[in-house]
Formats: structure tokens, sequence, C-alpha cells
């Protein structure tokens, strides 16, 4: 079975759509207009419930299978852009400075759209479907804003399905890793309180630049030295912050950063040397050093019966062939993950036409991707509610 014929009848619709949204960005939790699209859309195509502000700005929408069942399926997709600038030089470029759809969610939400406006047509399945759009997924917690706002208490679901656009992989490819899948993530802001004096009398200074270097190196070797080898991780220093004159040596450094793990005994594990790190060096120092450590993503964790549904699913649209199983951790991370800890789930890539990786100022999307993954998430649902 190709692109399913309905959805395929409105694929430039779905282009033009993706890229009104495409120039119209908006960063998580403000997300105003998009949602309101969302909504009327919704509407529009005669889907039976349209519940809005879950999240802040988050919509749900409920399609009924024209069959009595007691089972409902969720489809999720994120909304929100990347706070950066679009270098692309694109006919509709986002014209909102420092937002980008670099991370293509405007495909996904374009996808979701696209496979509701089927579903409510056809409605081929027994049991419902929740559409579930989502909010500031970059860093900011939207999944769980939705959470904590009762998502899965107001509209339960027994499974549920995600998708995320992949410019590195071939074109209608589809991949899902049974298990943990995508990496956990933790922010972290190191403050070094030091003592600060004029840059020509050091000594009477405890100088927190050179405590800052000391302490980058010495992070490093936590993955190298205290991490298993047999455990993928990640710990990167992003940003270093510190002085504002060349005669000055300033009282105060912050350290940024991101670490990446695939289990909770690994990240506690991390968390316990960085602070060890921390407080060690601020004894032979004698400063003080604060760590502020925030776990903002879970591991993503695929339910292996229900990732194996979802490529068989999968594989009826873009063939067998294309529809694989794959073995790779990404060290990316996604907040479904937090909706995959209350619901089982699974979460998968599809390949588009390009070579230029997310969050890339000069990322483009193939908009040929819409209908394919429009027809796989209507069609995991239309199968997973005709058991």
């Amino acid at each position: 079975m190709p692109v399913l014929p309905q959805i395929a009848a409105y694929a430039s619709e779905l282009t033009d759509i993706r890229r009104d949204f495409h120039e119209n960005p908006e960063i998580g939790f403000e997300e105003v207009r998009t949602s309101g699209i969302v909504a009327e859309l919704l509407r529009k195509w005669g889907v039976d419930e349209v519940h809005t502000g879950i999240g802040k700005t988050g919509v749900v929408g409920i399609v009924k299978g024209k069959r009595e069942g007691s089972r409902s399926v969720g489809l999720r997709a994120d909304m929100d852009a990347l706070p950066m600038d679009e270098l692309t030089n694109l006919p509709y470029a986002s014209k909102n400075p420092g937002a980008f759809h670099g991370c293509g969610h405007d495909s996904h939400t374009t996808m979701l759209l696209g496979a509701a406006r089927y579903l409510a047509e056809t409605r081929d399945f027994a049991g419902r479907v929740v559409l579930i759009f989502q909010p500031a997924e970059e860093g900011l917690g939207g999944a769980r804003a939705m959470l904590e706002e009762g998502l899965f208490e107001k509209f339960p679901c027994d499974e549920i399905y995600g998708m995320h656009n992949n410019p590195l992989a071939p074109p209608e490819t589809f991949g899902v890793k049974p298990g943990p899948a995508m990496a956990g993530a933790t922010f972290f802001d190191i403050t070094i309180n030091g003592v600060g004096s004029h840059g020509a009398m050091p000594h009477h200074a405890r100088d927190p630049i050179v405590i800052a270097t000391a302490l980058v190196q010495n992070l490093q070797t936590v993955i190298s030295r205290n991490v298993p080898a047999t455990e993928p991780a990640v710990l990167s220093v992003t940003q270093v912050h510190s002085g504002s004159a060349y005669n000055v040596v300033p009282d105060k450094a912050v350290i940024s950063g991101t670490i990446r793990y695939f289990s909770d005994d690994v990240r506690d594990l991390i968390h316990h040397r960085v602070e060890k790190l921390c407080a060690g060096l601020a004894q032979s120092y004698e400063v003080e050093i604060v760590p502020d450590l925030r776990p903002i993503f879970d591991v993503l964790m695929n339910d292996a019966d229900l990732a194996e549904a979802y490529r068989e699913a999968a594989g009826d649209i873009v063939g067998a062939e294309k529809a694989t199983v794959t073995e790779e951790l990404v060290t990316g991370s996604e907040d479904f993950a937090d909706m995959l800890k209350v619901v089982p789930g699974a979460y998968c890539t599809l390949g588009h036409k390009g070579d230029v990786p997310v969050h890339n100022p000069g990322f483009l999307l193939d908009d040929d991707m819409l209908p394919v993954g429009a027809s796989i998430m209507a069609r995991i649902a239309e199968k997973r509610l005709s058991l």
C-alpha cells in the first residue's frame, strides 16, 4: 500500500500548511498562532472534540471510529520552533527574527494534521484516536506541562505514537529502535564564586577563571574514568561566562553544558561525580562552587511489541524493505519520553531528501515526506484499532 489515496489527494494543501507554519515560527509556549490554526483546521475537518490550552498552548483532538470500541490510540506531534535565526533564503523563510523551524516540527504538526483529516473522513476503526499537538518540546518541558494538566486522565490512551523527520536518512525510510532509543538529558550550570582583584595583582584574588578551566578539564574524566565503557554517555561543557575587563580578575564564573545517558543509574553516577568534583575543587581553592544539575529529558523507551507494530504499519506505506528496526542509539533527546513513561508506545524517524542536519541554520525540509508521514500515522491508528 503506497501513500493513502485520500491523503495523496490533498498533499499540496499539506505543503501550503507546512510552509505557512515555517514562515511564522513560534518558540515554546508561545505557539498561539500555530495552535489556533491547528484547532481551526481540526474543527473544519470534523474532528469530534477539540480542546485547547492543554499545557498552555497544547491542543488535543478526538476522532471517534464508526465502529464501537473501548480502546484509544494516541498520535503526537510537537509544534515549537527553535530560538535561532534561519539562513536558507527560502521564499517562505521565517519572518520572525530569532525563531526558526530548524528541527522540522512544522512538518510533524502538518503530518498529524494530515492524518487527522483522513481519520475524520474515513473513521474506519473501532474506538477513538487522540490527536496530541504538544508545545515546547525543545527543552522547555511541554510534555510535562501537558501531563501535569492531566493529559492522560482527561484523554486516556492505551498506546501512543510519535515521529521525527530525519534529513540524513534515505527518503521514505522508516526506522524504530525497541527499548532505549534516545538519551536522557541533564542541563547544568555551575557557578564559581571566587574573589576578584586588579588584573595586575592576582595574588589578592581567588581567580574563578583559573578554577573554571581546572573544573572543565576534570569534568572530562567523569565519562572516561567513572562511567563503564559499556555504557554510552556524553558530558559537554558548552558555555563559559566570566569577566568584563582586560585588567580585572572577576569574582564569578559560570560553566554550563549538557549530560546525556541511557539509564537512570548512569545519570545518578554522573551527577554524583560532578557534585564531588565541585566540592573538591571548592575546598582546594577555598571558594564556593554551586552546581545546578537539572534533568530535562528522560530516556526515551520504546515498547518492543508496539515498535514492531509501528514498523509493520509503516511497511504498508513505504514497503517492508524500507521499514526497519534499528539498533542505533541516538544521543539527542526528545520529551516524548515523558509521555512514554505513562503510556506505552513507540517513536520513529522518517527519512527525507536533504543533507543538512537539524538544528542547523541552513536546515531544509522536503515536503514530499508530508503525505508519507501522515499516511503512516493514520495507518498505525487504523491497524491498532482494528484488533
